[in-house]
C-alpha cells in the first residue's frame, strides 16, 4: 500500500498546487471582478485591492504551474501579512478571528516553495524540454 501511495505523491502535489491556486485566484477575482458574486466592495489601491492583484497573478501562475516556487513564495508572504494585519488584531485564536484560511494558505504555499510544482505543470514541461 505504501508503494502505491508513494507513486501518486508527485501527482497529488500537482493537484494540491492547482486547487489552492484556483481558490486563491477566485479570492482575487471576487475582489476585482465581483465573481463569484459578493457584496463586498474593495477600494482601489487599498491593501485589499493590492492583495487581489497578487491573488489573481499568483493564483493563475500556481494554477498552471508556471514560476510556481516564486508565485508560492509571494503568496505565502501575502497570507502571512494578511493574517497579522487583518486577522490577528481581532482575536488571539485563528478560529475566532477568521484567519484560519490565511494560515492554511500560508503554509500550503510555503510547502510548494520547497516541494516544487509537481509533474503536472508548465514548469515540469519546460524542465523536460531543457533536458
Amino acid at each position: 500500500m505504501k508503494n502505491f501511495l508513494s507513486e501518486w505523491e508527485p501527482c497529488v502535489l500537482s493537484v494540491l498546487r492547482m486547487v489552492s491556486g484556483l481558490i486563491f485566484l477566485l479570492h482575487g477575482t471576487q475582489k476585482h471582478l465581483g465573481m463569484p458574486a459578493t457584496e463586498r466592495v474593495v477600494e482601489p489601491f487599498s491593501l485589499s485591492w493590492t492583495a487581489g492583484v497578487i491573488e489573481i497573478i499568483c493564483g493563475t501562475l500556481l494554477l498552471v504551474g508556471f514560476q510556481s516556487r516564486a508565485a508560492a513564495f509571494v503568496s505565502s508572504g501575502l497570507m502571512a501579512f494578511a493574517y497579522w494585519i487583518a486577522h490577528a488584531p481581532r482575536d488571539v485564536f485563528p478560529t475566532n478571528n477568521g484567519g484560519d484560511a490565511a494560515i492554511l494558505y500560508c503554509f500550503v504555499f510555503l510547502y510548494i516553495v520547497f516541494a516544487g510544482p509537481g509533474p503536472w505543470s508548465v514548469d515540469a514541461l519546460l524542465e523536460k524540454s531543457r533536458k
